[in-house]
């Protein structure tokens, strides 16, 4: 299971990359593992203003279906087209190319709640 160190984590297994105010939204490693096969990404949010701990979406796995919650407020100013199409992605490259969202933060400072690395490897175990 891979965390890279650069990133920041949410315990509901989001990861948060953030380049000046735009931060870049996807879920982890460990949460494409457990849900399995991702058959289907509906994210319907683009230009929606929406608040941390908000839905932004659903994966939809073989398994189950499990929502997507927003790291950090902000404007979601973009959508991955790519996942929409081959949503497989998530699971062959969850921290690359399997993105979810671009959002532009409304509140730098949330990124300090979010974890480091080594805090997340501990919520995992």
């Amino acid at each position: 299971m891979k965390i890279p160190a650069e990133l920041k984590y949410t315990k509901d297994h989001e990861w948060v990359s953030v380049d000046g105010d735009i931060a870049t939204v996807g879920i982890t490693d460990f949460a494409q593992g457990e849900l399995g096969d991702v058959v289907y990404v509906e994210i319907e949010t683009e230009g929606d203003e929406l608040d941390e701990g908000e839905v932004f979406g659903t994966v939809e796995a073989v398994k189950t279906v499990s929502d997507l919650f927003m790291p950090v407020s902000g404007e979601v100013v973009e959508v991955n087209e790519k996942i929409e199409s081959e949503p497989e992605v998530v699971n062959d490259d969850p921290y690359g190319e399997g993105w979810m969202i671009k959002v532009k933060l409304s509140d730098a400072g949330q990124l300090d709640s979010l974890l480091d690395a080594s805090a997340y490897e501990s919520e995992v175990g």
